[in-house]
């Protein structure tokens, strides 16, 4: 991802903040501005939830030194919850996106970030089913398409030099590689990265895949990197673009 004037970009998802984990990516944050000019998270940020991860959560990324745009997962809606954690996320200075867009200036460009959570919808030789198993399951099969579009569209307002796409389902199966592959329907959608191709997106960033791969890309080309903690084994990975 080379330009003349590089954006550094961090990125992580899955945290599932719970207090067995609390202060573990604290230190490595507080260090973000040596060397990131942005900070990506990309959903599931709490376990379960509750309030009271997202009480820790907060204490984690309190006074960041860089700016931070977040998406949440399925797991940060478990308890119905999830318009409390973005609330707290938003009185910390981090902006939460749901089928919107943020545009920052960083390192003399106007970086686009649109973001949704995403769902499943499956991928082509993964269709899943969408009329099977629990509601739970039905309603992310549903959401994907949804999202995508929802995607699309908030990527066709963006006035800006680099657009990025985060969501916290999966838009590929190639960042999938390692999990299951009777599971590969209910990790993404095909749609999303059609809508990722068509709007003009120079990176594309998720989580949700905990067995899988960090690197892929889209048919257009456009590279994917799957984000979640258990994959990149570290507080957060930098991507240049």
């Amino acid at each position: 991802m080379g330009n003349s004037v590089a954006v550094r970009v961090a990125a992580v998802a899955d945290l599932h903040m719970r207090p067995e984990v609390a202060g573990r990516f604290r230190p490595d944050l507080l260090r973000l501005g040596e060397h990131a000019d942005l900070l990506l998270l990309a959903g599931d940020l709490t376990e379960g939830g509750t309030l009271a991860q997202a009480e820790l959560l907060c204490a984690e990324l309190a006074d960041l030194p860089v700016p931070a745009v977040a998406v949440l997962g399925n797991h940060d809606h478990d308890r119905a919850l999830g318009y409390r954690i973005a609330a707290a996320l938003s009185a910390l200075g981090v902006t939460v996106l749901d089928g919107d867009s943020v545009v920052l200036e960083l390192a003399g460009r106007r970086i686009g970030i649109a973001g949704v959570m995403g769902g499943s919808g499956g991928f082509p030789g993964h269709p899943g089913d969408p009329d099977s198993a629990s509601p739970g399951h039905r309603e992310r099969m549903l959401r994907g398409p949804v999202d995508a579009a929802r995607l699309a569209a908030v990527l066709g307002t963006l006035d800006c030099d680099t657009r990025v796409a985060l969501t916290h389902f999966s838009p590929v199966v190639g960042t999938l590689a390692g999990e299951p592959v009777k599971i590969y329907p209910g990790l993404g959608c095909h749609a999303l990265a059609e809508a990722i191709d068509a709007g003009g997106v120079t990176l594309a960033v998720h989580g949700h895949a905990h067995g899988g791969t960090e690197t892929a890309r889209t048919a257009g080309g456009v590279e994917v990197r799957n984000v979640a903690h258990p994959v990149l084994r570290r507080s957060y990975a930098i991507y240049e673009i």
